[in-house]
């Protein structure tokens, strides 16, 4: 099975603070382009940060100054720190790994949900 596997997702308090972790089953994941998603029930999926295997970054607006995508070479693993969280990031949160262009390869997701 190739897939990715995402972790670290939970409750956090307005204003806190969540890390999650995605790792490559069956893969390198840093091979691959890979982006953070969110999707809200009713709503299209939205990419919110990549990192290409450059090493180049990019955010939704959004969440600008407030995420950060990084990546561990040695530990096959992509994180999204995310900081000063507001309700709205509600949402499950999905790794995705590009052949090309194309989002190929997706995690099952990991609720967060941010409620005081």
């Amino acid at each position: 099975q190739v897939r990715p596997v995402e972790s670290g997702g939970g409750l956090a308090q307005p204003g806190g603070s969540l890390r999650l972790s995605c790792v490559g089953l069956g893969f390198t994941l840093l091979d691959h382009n890979v982006g953070w998603f969110r999707q809200v029930s009713g709503k299209e999926r939205e990419l919110v940060a990549s990192i290409i295997s450059g090493g180049t970054t990019n955010y939704a607006d959004s969440v600008k100054g407030r995420f950060a995508i990084s990546r561990d070479n040695a530990k096959n693993t992509i994180y999204l720190q995310m900081n000063s969280l507001l309700p709205e990031d509600t949402a499950i949160y999905y790794c995705a790994a590009a052949s090309g262009t194309t989002w190929t390869y997706w995690g099952q997701g990991t609720q967060v949900t941010v409620s005081s």
